[in-house]
């Protein structure tokens, strides 16, 4: 596949899958998450590959979320692909299902969708710079699938529900002493880092680590449901006035008025 909005390397038994769309703050779209959809099955399933890291472009963010210009699902052929018009839905299921840990190396903003995906990722490394939160009730949106349940299982119930309900912002290590990120280091060592653990990674067992990570994904595997019907009344709530007033006050550039329209 030839790629536009991400990037793709292989080096040293590692491939690295960058999202680049720097202008947008790595927010993505319908392409970008069949792209990314590719990239991971072509590194999923490379036995030469020990460990997949997902990163963004330049150093302003790992990823945004959906980019809010970009939502007619369009792929240049006119298809509609994925419960919400673009398939973030697949990209977190693969994500969790190649036989490889996939490791997020955070710079800069980690929001909405983008702290999802870095959630989601079995290893997550920051730099000092990186900020995390949740953007999806201000917006008209909400990930109920791996983006809560998960989250909760990771960070705690009562401070996933903070996470969500206030949609605040949190320093790399805030993120970390809540158990969302495994190490935070100094922006110019990110790259170093996440080398190093990816390097022992690649030293280890690749059937073990393979079936290591299958083992954990069993506990938390009904969480795949509750996304796929969460998605499925996701999509009626995007199509309601309530959900709408988010995007317009977005690109109005002022406060949504949620409640005038909620029933």
């Amino acid at each position: 596949m030839d790629y536009r909005d991400i990037l793709y390397e292989e080096k040293d038994n590692v491939a690295t899958i960058t999202m680049n769309r720097p202008k947008v703050y790595n927010a993505f779209g319908p392409r970008m998450c069949v792209e990314l959809i590719d990239a991971l099955q072509t590194a999923g399933w490379n036995k030469e590959i020990g460990a997949i890291v997902l990163t963004g472009a330049g150093d302003k963010a790992f990823c945004t979320g959906g980019d809010q210009s970009d939502h007619d699902g369009q792929y240049g052929d006119g298809s509609n692909r994925g419960m919400l018009g673009m398939p973030i839905e697949d990209v977190h299921t693969l994500m969790r299902d190649v036989p490889k840990p996939v490791i997020a190396k955070v710079r800069g903003y980690a929001i909405g969708g983008g702290n999802v995906l870095a959630t989601i990722c079995d290893l997550t490394i920051a730099a000092e710079s990186a900020i995390f939160g949740q953007v999806g009730p201000k917006m008209g949106s909400v990930d109920p699938g791996f983006g809560t349940a998960y989250l909760a299982r990771i960070v705690g119930e009562k401070k996933a529900r903070e996470i969500w309900y206030l949609c605040r912002r949190y320093s790399a290590q805030e993120a970390m002493d809540m158990g969302l990120v495994n190490a935070v280091v100094p922006d110019d060592k990110l790259d170093e880092e996440v080398s190093q653990w990816c390097a022992e990674i690649v030293e280890r067992s690749p059937t073990a680590i393979a079936i290591a990570k299958r083992s954990f994904n069993v506990d938390t595997e009904n969480i795949r449901a509750i996304g796929g019907l969460g998605f499925q009344t996701l999509k009626l709530y995007y199509e309601t006035e309530e959900s709408k007033e988010g995007v317009a006050a977005f690109q109005e550039k002022r406060k949504p008025e949620f409640r005038k329209y909620a029933k």
